[in-house]
């Protein structure tokens, strides 16, 4: 494993769930942090946990479907930590439920997060880590978005969500294939079903029909996607990995 040790990964929806799991295990690695989300109390109870781990952290409070707000993120973190050499694109939202009984205002959070979230971050911090590549120790930096399962399988109840993911990977391998020979590799982590509080806002229906799915099912932990993540970016400059499935072993779809 390529150690991390003199690297700044941005991580965004830090404050708990994925991200949190993976702000914990870059930090381990040896990366330096710089903690994004909206809710500053728990990214400084993840802070704790990144210094536990042998890190340091950052912790910026910031709505990554703000344009503005993101832009002053990723440029104050560039400005403390003088490089940007690792971006997880995790903050995500997740809506379910029959098209005929959607809410417009549910799908365009879908997409203000879960699209627009990925540019406005990905537009931020395209050019610092361009930067980074041309005189890091590990020669390249990494862009990782994480995805879904959702983002390959399309199922009743997730057309829009599906959509956000689907979508998120076109955009990835579009970007990937533009800043290959700058030394960036972009990635996307699609996981499957995942014990996280990301279920908790769905309404009661929702809620049931996603518990009738995956009754009897061993889930995935948070640890588990942030050891993929670690996993693709401390892979040797020479090895890119692209995709990555992360399925519940009973996880049929």
């Amino acid at each position: 494993m390529t150690s991390l040790a003199g690297n700044v990964a941005l991580v965004t929806g830090a404050s708990s769930g994925i991200g949190a799991a993976t702000a914990v295990a870059l930090a381990a690695a040896g990366a330096r942090l710089v903690l994004v989300a909206r809710r500053e109390d728990r990214l400084r109870d993840v802070a704790t946990a990144v210094v536990a781990a042998g890190g340091s952290a950052l912790v910026v409070p910031a709505d990554v479907s703000d344009a503005g707000q993101v832009d002053a993120a990723v440029r104050g973190a560039a400005e403390e930590f003088g490089r940007l050499d690792i971006v997880v694109n995790n903050a995500g939202l997740m809506r379910m439920g029959p098209a005929l009984q959607a809410s417009l205002d549910d799908w365009n959070a879908l997409l203000a997060v879960n699209v627009q979230g990925v540019l406005n971050v990905t537009h931020a911090a395209l050019p610092h880590l361009v930067e980074a590549a041309a005189d890091s120790p590990r020669g390249v930096a990494d862009l990782v978005t994480v995805s879904s399962t959702a983002g390959w399988v399309a199922r009743p109840g997730t057309a829009v969500y599906s959509l956000t993911k689907f979508g998120v990977n076109a955009f990835s391998e579009g970007i990937r294939q533009e800043v290959l020979g700058k030394r960036v590799r972009v990635g996307v982590v699609g996981p499957g079903t995942v014990d996280t509080e990301i279920g908790d806002s769905l309404p009661a229906e929702a809620r049931a029909a996603l518990e009738r799915n995956t009754a009897g099912m061993e889930k995935l932990r948070s640890e588990d996607v942030a050891d993929a993540v670690v996993y693709m970016v401390t892979r040797p400059r020479r090895v890119a990995i692209n995709h990555m499935l992360v399925r519940a072993a009973e996880q049929t779809w």
